[in-house]
């Protein structure tokens, strides 16, 4: 039978763990527009992942209250994080050059410009969604959350798996390889100190909010796993997996292989 280790294994080993997305980005920082084309998409992504629709519900309705806790603990931990990420955003394509945003706090206005970006230098892609500003694997990957709105048994187990892959993910993968591009790098001279970067402060670290999530829903999975409902689990872990990393590859080579690159 599949384990809770040989997910974690399975995550861990998956060509997404170590994209070169996180390199590319780090090696040079990218021009104001093309920042704003890759926020959009990696701020639209994880809008998508934090609302738990019907999900804890669902875990309830199979018996699962301490799983339905442990996810609504994320849930709740999750709530409001959109502005602050939209703050980052906008403080980093700031960093690029001429300032573009008098306000960063602006939620409305740099959303707005960043989905602008999106539009000027994505929508010649295959499937790009004018009205989203999505590319095509965006919305693929943004399709497996939403899930959460339904609450059938399957849909629920595939469900656990696929947060078990996004919070291990982000702890190990996401916010590691954004801090070595945005912070590391010393592109954009900025750091966890400065209350622009709240954001990445919070999710970085032993103490962040990711480590924890990470251990929530790990504990979620080991503790319902079995012979009955592994394999569904297993499939949750890959249709998050295998989304988010053609999401990476196509951002990858549009935006940050392609040459898309600041003028000398």
């Amino acid at each position: 039978m599949t384990t809770t280790d040989t997910l974690i294994d399975r995550i861990k080993t998956h060509r997404v763990f170590h994209h070169p997305l996180y390199d590319h980005w780090a090696a040079r920082p990218p021009s104001a527009e093309v920042s704003g084309a890759l926020f959009h998409q990696v701020q639209s992504f994880c809008a998508s992942t934090r609302p738990g629709g019907d999900f804890p519900t669902a875990l309830r309705g199979m018996g699962w209250d301490e799983q339905a806790v442990l996810i609504e603990e994320i849930v709740d931990s999750e709530s409001g994080h959109g502005p602050e990420l939209a703050t980052m955003a906008g403080h980093i394509v700031n960093r690029t050059g001429a300032p573009v945003f008098d306000d960063v706090y602006d939620t409305e206005r740099v959303e707005a410009w960043l989905k602008t970006s999106s539009d000027q230098l994505l929508a010649g892609l295959p499937g790009y969604d004018r009205e989203t500003g999505l590319t095509a694997q965006a919305a693929a990957a943004i399709s497996v959350f939403k899930r959460r709105f339904t609450s059938d048994a399957d849909t629920t187990v595939r469900n656990l798996g696929t947060a078990l892959a996004l919070e291990i993910i982000s702890n190990q993968s996401l916010i590691p390889g954004e801090k070595r591009a945005l912070i590391d790098s010393g592109h954009y001279k900025t750091d966890l100190e400065e209350p622009e970067m709240h954001y990445m402060a919070e999710h970085w670290g032993d103490c962040g909010a990711e480590q924890q999530h990470e251990a929530n829903v790990i504990q979620a999975v080991s503790t319902v796993m079995d012979a009955s409902n592994s394999d569904q689990i297993a499939q949750g872990v890959e249709d998050f997996l295998e989304s988010l990393c053609a999401l990476w590859d196509v951002l990858d080579a549009a935006l940050l292989s392609s040459g898309l690159q600041p003028a000398e």
